[in-house]
């Protein structure tokens, strides 16, 4: 009988596992669609000043992403391109392609509260983490499942556990906790302003809050998306980033 308990147990993780896995990839899929076109306004927020970005993206799948920073002026053509697991950052005025290595992911992202891997994704929400339903909780009156994120052993990520909240009904990220290798809570993010958005149920405002800074974030707000518009790989070449200037 204990043996026959052990199985039962291993079998019940086994499918907790999958069910979870599914749901961070509807989660996924939803902001993601096989590609999307989206303008961004971003906020920064410190006790003495805040500054405004407006940032264009192309995205294809999990392999490709483009970043381009609209405004303001001294910062208007910078953008950051991502192929596959390599990320290059185009500085017009320096007329300089810089290759990003993996240990600038954790860095931030244009002087945000945004981590250069949150932005342009090299690491992977699917591939790079095991998923476990960890509970349930409720967020402006969504039923939402806790999943926790666990970096799979030979993943290059930049965080130690996530533990995100999924609306059971739209899978929507609503609350997400970043904590590092040490299980330190570092950072906070919010979504809502649900809306629909290009075709689709999505949140248009995300923050992102330090978890030891008072009066800090970051805020992006959606101004526009396009999903699922054809976009050729040959767009994502550092000779197309440099046209776009």
């Amino acid at each position: 009988m204990r043996y026959v308990f052990l199985l039962f147990t291993l079998i019940s993780f086994q499918l907790q596992a999958q069910t979870a896995y599914e749901i961070v990839k509807k989660a996924d899929e939803k902001m993601r669609g096989k590609t999307s076109q989206s303008q961004m306004l971003i906020r920064t927020v410190r006790p003495t000043w805040t500054r405004e970005m407006e940032v264009h993206t192309w995205m294809k799948g999990t392999t490709f992403a483009l970043l381009k920073i609209v405004s303001p002026a001294k910062d208007k053509g910078t953008s950051f391109l991502k192929k596959k697991r390599e990320v290059w950052n185009w500085l017009p005025s320096l007329e300089r392609t810089i290759k990003l290595p993996p240990s600038m992911m954790s860095q931030s992202w244009m002087g945000t509260d945004f981590t250069n891997d949150d932005l342009v994704k090299e690491s992977s929400a699917l591939e790079d983490y095991t998923h476990t339903i960890a509970g349930d909780t409720l967020i402006n009156d969504r039923s939402c499942y806790i999943i926790r994120f666990t970096p799979k052993p030979e993943a290059a990520v930049v965080w130690g556990k996530l533990l995100v909240s999924i609306d059971k009904k739209d899978f929507i990220e609503l609350h997400t906790l970043f904590f590092d290798e040490d299980g330190s809570l570092l950072n906070v993010m919010n979504a809502s302003d649900i809306k629909m958005m290009g075709g689709r149920l999505i949140p248009t405002r995300l923050e992102m809050i330090p978890a030891d800074k008072k009066n800090q974030k970051t805020v992006i707000v959606y101004k526009s998306i396009v999903f699922n518009k054809p976009i050729s790989d040959s767009f994502f070449t550092i000779e197309n980033v440099k046209q776009l200037n």
